[in-house]
């Protein structure tokens, strides 16, 4: 009697299925993962001169409902990092405002030396589109701010 195949035969046939029983110990590892190594951008400190003021009061509104627009002083407007002409701040602010559902507080941050024409065109800007909610930010913020970084 002749042997098969040298005379040994596997006991366990190899299976043609992608075992599925780790998959969703794998996936949610890898989300945990993600979650923790994440860095969200934030906007980034303009070199400005913070006006002086002797009192101030905290804005507690989440940092999502707060949209920063930087004046330095030359006039130019920042917004998330971007410079914008002045005429550009309504267009860009006005649908942010109305998707927010008017709960957008709008945190002017300008230099200590911006001419006042600069800041009143930019206030004329926000209320073209209807925005009410707007604060001055202040060195003594500034530094209230820092200490709870």
């Amino acid at each position: 009697m002749p042997l098969k195949r040298g005379g040994f035969e596997r006991k366990s046939k190899e299976s043609q299925e992608i075992p599925t029983c780790s998959l969703a110990d794998i996936a949610f590892l890898l989300l945990i993962f993600f979650m923790v190594s994440t860095r969200f951008r934030t906007d980034r400190e303009r070199p400005i001169a913070w006006p002086a003021a002797s009192s101030t009061q905290r804005i507690d509104e989440k940092v999502q409902n707060i949209l920063n627009i930087w004046v330095e002083r030359d006039g130019s407007v920042y917004m998330n990092d971007q410079r914008f002409a002045m005429e550009e701040v309504s267009d860009v602010v006005g649908p942010l405002y109305a998707a927010s559902d008017r709960r957008l507080i709008i945190s002017i941050r300008g230099d200590r030396q911006v001419e006042y024409r600069t800041m009143d065109a930019l206030q004329r800007e926000l209320v073209s589109v209807g925005v009410v909610r707007v604060v001055f930010a202040t060195e003594l913020e500034d530094r209230m701010s820092q200490g709870t970084r």
